[in-house]
């Protein structure tokens, strides 16, 4: 089965005044399919300069994730042109001993970042949006948006409309997500490095070398792609994801996922498969992706067999080289700010939780307990 379709077909939402614009609320899987093109050219025109919020992307995840759920795509459009898309679904989850009736982006983990696209006509398109959530005829009692960037319009602007409409906001802090500027060359980059962290980065490809000749494998077309993808899943599944049940070939749907998402990220042109080799042999990887001259890193591993000689950290260094060779202007390394990310770079990109609650007790009540007694339990306990 294919996420979770429902009978509704693409229709104009009821009564609502949208100002100069229209609104269709997408509900069906196939009217998703549908919009493909215009979609995938709305983001092109937004600039959004990663490729989460692609349709590709989005659908992807929805085919592996979306079971329990309903799509609910806030769709405006101004003189027939689309100016903002909302990528929405509707849940029900149990939380704090009730159920909650869920508004939410299509993300998990698995999507770092996300946003509502909005192309242009930004005041009328989140005014759009906001009535559209407001005058919904199926409650809903939080609107939960995750993985928004922290200079996101989007916050802004739903802060603001809700604020004037007596509902209440809630951010939880996400972290920064850490990511290196190209500039200068490679050469002046290195040795900004500190002469410590040099010196390792030398010592680890002795080692290497000493095993063979280290180089870097970069897999762009579908051919290779589709038959590296198996090295890619034993790479990623080292040892310890292995064990914590956190590798893509742990879980059916994320193995989907990523399976899926090679095939048609691929066909897109943005799909990349990074390992480092040592005498031909694959040990280190990254799944990633090259888009809008941005080298992104989503997925990684290694051979545990080849740990003294750091794999990843040679890896990682042989892909900046290499996006600088290549042009690039800059290396995201997504996810959270760990130890070994913080080694290549200090600057980070912050995202957040974004919650909105509207103006019922039931709602109320949630916002409380959320921003509220739940904070207040945690310093207690600490």
């Amino acid at each position: 089965m294919v996420g979770a379709l429902v009978s509704v077909a693409r229709r104009p939402v009821a009564n609502v005044a949208a100002g100069p614009c229209s609104v269709d609320l997408i509900t069906d899987y196939g009217a998703f399919l549908d919009l493909e093109a215009e979609w995938n050219e709305a983001v092109d025109r937004a600039d959004i300069p990663h490729p989460f919020l692609r349709h590709e992307w989005v659908r992807t995840w929805w085919d592996c994730f979306g079971t329990g759920g309903r799509l609910h795509i806030v769709v405006v459009r101004a003189a027939g042109r689309i100016v903002a898309i909302a990528p929405l679904m509707r849940d029900t989850m149990r939380k704090y001993g009730i159920s909650i009736r869920r508004l939410r982006f299509l993300q998990n983990d698995h999507t770092p970042r996300t946003d509502i696209i909005v192309t242009g006509r930004a005041a009328d398109a989140y005014r759009a949006i906001w009535k559209v959530l407001a005058t919904d005829g199926d409650p809903w009692d939080v609107l939960q948006l995750g993985q928004l960037p922290r200079d996101s319009a989007t916050r802004r602007a739903l802060s603001e409309l809700a604020t004037a409409a007596g509902w209440s906001t809630g951010i939880w802090t996400s972290g920064d997500s850490p990511f290196l500027t190209l500039t200068g060359s490679w050469a002046s980059y290195l040795a900004s490095l500190s002469a410590k962290f040099r010196s390792n980065l030398r010592n680890r490809m002795s080692r290497l070398t000493k095993l063979g000749e280290p180089a870097l494998e970069v897999l762009r077309d579908h051919g290779p792609i589709e038959r590296a993808c198996d090295d890619v899943w034993r790479l990623e599944a080292s040892g310890w994801k292995r064990e914590a049940g956190t590798a893509i070939a742990s879980d059916p749907a994320v193995h989907r996922f990523y399976s899926l998402l090679a095939g048609r990220a691929t066909a897109r042109g943005w799909l990349r498969l990074l390992f480092l080799t040592v005498g031909g042999k694959r040990i280190a990887t990254s799944y990633g992706a090259c888009y809008h001259n941005r080298l992104f890193l989503f997925k990684t591993g290694y051979d545990p067999e080849y740990a003294t000689c750091a794999p990843f950290k040679l890896l990682t260094y042989f892909a900046i080289q290499h996006a600088y060779a290549e042009g690039l202007t800059e290396v995201d390394f997504l996810g959270d700010a760990e130890p070994w990310k913080l080694e290549w770079t200090t600057t980070g990109r912050g995202q957040d939780w974004f919650y909105l609650f509207p103006d019922t007790r039931r709602a109320r009540l949630l916002h409380w307990v959320k921003f509220q007694v739940v904070p207040e339990l945690k310093r207690w306990r600490a």
